[in-house]
């Protein structure tokens, strides 16, 4: 008889519960229970209370979990039984009601933007659809978020979408329980919501009925179009017009980073890519980032797309715009960030920046639905299984990271500051990180401007009431100084991390390992404990202490900072420390009196710094192979032209020695390396050999130096991290072969493994 009785429940959830339809799933299931009550969003989530039968309470409560929104991630339940008594609420009470939200706090958890739903797809191709070709269409299962939210709750009045009034049809969705629009705050169609403008340099302003043709018949004329997307504006153009890419490149004077290409559906990213299983579902999921895809050879993208290099940067239209865009195109499109190379990507609509648009494009695809924060897209891979991410950003921030911390969590909250570049910064709460969207480097001005609003919007959206602070060691970064002055300012604890140690912290952390591990950061730079640029490192320990057990030889760095932007100028370094010094002459005969200059200034300790960087000899052996020689133009493109040389099928392999130095350090020794790959180089032997062989030397050695430092520590779990393992072959051969000695690998899966991830790691 007690599961007869009626009772009633308070009901907590906590989680990603707002923005994803979850009051609507709350109706329908409280109504196919038979249950009064009520829900509504609060600022810690969603609260609800139900009444009626004890069993049909239970079975809500159980569905809760098992069957929440697929865009939802519940974090925890909290159930209270309370008497079935009246207030405000429930008097009148008879059925299951969503009602006005609370306001208050500021501990619930918002969804990241998501990418078009297939039913909101369909709307928009249907003729007989009242929401055919608009290019606004959202439901609760898809759409913008994270960009368009100013406050929680997560209500339409807290969004940029406050300005506009759902029509009697709009609102007549909103409120019925059987659309999947119920509650879905952006709702909007032709008749209340955003709308299209296409705006000309002369100072033209075409409407809607315009702006899509007028689109279509500049990417036809070669022309560049700035597109308003979720998170800023974009740059577009024609990804098989070679003349229009090579100008988009002078335009934002980006003269060999790749550029994204976006297409209409997988069937397209085929045609010009290979595509596996697992890339196709990360293509396609809700996220819908920029996914790292090998090139099909002779496949119709210009050379200035991706120079260099044998994987392309694909991603879906993913919002119901870009989807009109290609309603009649099967031709893929570049799709690159607004912006002058390395500043922050233009998001918002005012004259200045809308000019500085001009500079940069011919028109300006726009609309009037305001970008209240600027949000770059996601790039990501798959190797060895797994997704793993370059930049994280759009379709993930600000999606907390689940960690355990020693104290649960009581020490209070945390600010990690990041590195300076590819900069973002982390709040850790309670057992939860939240890593920001993606900063760029810190050097220029309007990055740092950027930067600094980032954080302060972060810790009001949030409500943090930080307790300490954490940074990088070295004393020169922005982010660095910016810690410092905050921490001076409000007087609070600043901890000064170590790089490659942060890098190391961010597997450990993210796999939640609280034992012991040995770990291999593998990167260009980063401010040693000695104050030498490290990136070659072994480090054997766990999150609260770790101490290094071995690194690369170190090596000076000639003319210092000009050695990380020619690569030739680490070959010249490392043969010279090889005793090859009569090989540099036939490797570089038109730079004799460069090399010699640069030795004898190196002799005397001027300007040659040394470093024990995996990137740098990257740079150098693809110096040596005449992949890289001359300057790059971005950080790390030596290293992915000779990751993208390489020939999988070629046989051998260079070998470093490891021995133990008088600190019982481990060394790892190039100059074997150094001097098989220059008699290679001078023998004839192709850069896709070279290139095979030293790869395979770097996961032998990962192994070889793993298998000892494991058995000395009794650690047997490994951890990778750091930028160099952005690069798939190395990636996968490392683990192979660490998996082949029976040791267990760890690698950074939910934040970059490059600086991306490191105020993840600073924080943890």
């Amino acid at each position: 008889m007690a599961n007869y009785e009626k009772c009633r429940y308070a009901i907590n959830i906590h989680g990603i519960v707002q923005g994803v339809g979850f009051r609507p799933f709350l109706y329908r299931l409280a109504t196919s229970h038979n249950l009064l009550g009520f829900c509504r969003n609060t600022p810690g989530g969603v609260y609800c209370e139900v009444e009626g039968r004890r069993e049909d309470c239970k079975n809500f409560i159980k569905n809760i979990r098992e069957n929440a929104p697929p865009l939802s991630s519940v974090k925890g339940i909290d159930v209270r039984e309370i008497d079935v008594a009246c207030d405000e609420n429930t008097a009148d009470e008879k059925t299951f009601k969503i009602i006005e939200s609370e306001h208050g706090g500021h501990e619930t958890l918002i969804s990241p933007d998501i990418a078009i739903c297939p039913a909101c797809r369909h709307d928009i191709f249907d003729k007989n659809n009242r929401r055919y070709l608009y290019p606004f269409t959202n439901c609760t299962d898809c759409g913008p978020r994270f960009t368009i939210i100013k406050d929680v709750p997560y209500d339409r009045e807290n969004t940029t979408m406050a300005s506009f009034t759902m029509c009697q049809k709009c609102a007549g969705e909103y409120t019925d329980p059987a659309s999947r629009r119920f509650h879905a705050q952006p709702n909007a169609c032709p008749v209340c919501g955003p709308s299209l403008s296409f705006l000309t340099p002369d100072g033209s302003i075409h409407d809607s009925a315009d702006a899509i043709k007028l689109f279509d018949e500049y990417i036809k004329n070669g022309k560049i179009v700035a597109v308003k997307g979720l998170g800023g504006y974009n740059l577009a153009c024609d990804a098989e017009n070679e003349a229009a890419t090579a100008r988009l490149r002078e335009l934002k004077h980006r003269y060999g980073k790749p550029f994204a290409v976006m297409v209409r559906d997988v069937e397209c990213a085929r045609s010009i890519c290979y595509v596996s299983p697992d890339e196709e579902a990360l293509l396609s999921s809700p996220r819908a980032p920029i996914v790292l895809l090998r090139a099909i050879e002779g496949a119709r993208i210009a050379p200035s797309v991706a120079p260099g290099l044998r994987r392309l940067g694909i991603m879906l239209a993913y919002t119901p715009l870009h989807a009109i865009l290609f309603k009649d195109r099967d031709t893929p499109l570049v799709m690159t960030s607004a912006n002058v190379s390395e500043r922050p990507m233009i998001y918002k609509d005012t004259d200045t920046e809308i000019n500085e648009l001009f500079t940069i494009s011919d028109a300006v695809l726009t609309h009037n639905r305001p970008i209240y924060r600027r949000l770059d897209d996601s790039v990501t891979f798959v190797a060895a299984g797994a997704q793993r991410l370059v930049r994280r950003a759009r379709g993930y921030v600000p999606e907390p990271i689940s960690i355990l911390r020693g104290d649960d969590g009581k020490s209070g909250d945390i600010i990690a500051f990041g590195a300076q570049m590819k900069n973002t910064f982390c709040l850790l709460r309670d057992n939860e990180a939240f890593v920001s969207g993606h900063n760029g480097d810190l050097d220029e001005p309007e990055s740092e401007k950027s930067y600094l609003c980032d954080i302060d919007d972060f810790v009001s959206m949030f409500n943090a009431c930080p307790t300490a602070l954490a940074c990088d060691l070295h004393p020169g970064y922005v982010s660095t100084r910016v810690a410092e002055k905050k921490a001076a300012e409000f007087r609070l604890p600043l901890y000064k991390i170590q790089h490659h140690r942060a890098h190391f912290a961010s597997v450990l952390a993210e796999h939640n390992i609280s034992g012991g591990a040995v770990g291999f950061i593998f990167d260009g730079t980063g401010y040693g404990d000695d104050g030498t640029v490290w990136g070659g490192e072994a480090f054997v320990g766990g999150l609260s202490e770790s101490k290094r057990a071995g690194h690369l030889l170190p090596f000076p760095l000639l003319g210092g900072e000009a050695a990380v932007r020619e690569p030739w100028r680490c070959a010249v370094s490392l043969a010279d420390g090889a005793m090859c010094r009569k090989a540099i002459e036939n490797l570089f005969p038109d730079r004799e009196h460069d090399v010699e200059i640069l030795l004898s200034i190196a002799k005397a300790g001027i300007n040659s710094p040394l470093t024990s960087s995996m990137g740098r000899l990257f740079d150098a052996v693809a110096a040596i192979a005449g992949v890289r020689g001359g300057a790059v133009d971005y950080e790390g493109q030596a290293a992915a032209e000779l990751e993208s040389v390489i020939d999988e099928s070629a046989d051998g392999a260079y070998s470093f020695e490891i021995y133990k130095n008088e600190n019982n350090v481990l060394i790892f020794d190039w100059r074997r390396l150094i001097r098989d790959a220059i008699d290679d180089a001078l023998r004839g032997v192709g850069a896709p050999v070279i290139s095979a062989r030293f790869h395979r030397a770097c996961c032998n050695l990962v192994a070889d130096a793993a298998e000892i430092l494991c058995q000395k520590s009794g650690f047997y779990n490994v951890a990778l991290s750091g930028g160099c393992f952005a690069n798939v072959f190395l990636l996968e051969g490392c683990i192979r072969e660490l998996r082949a000695r029976g040791l267990r690998v760890y690698t950074n899966e939910k934040v970059p493994a490059g600086d991306g991830g490191i105020s993840f790691g600073q924080a943890a």
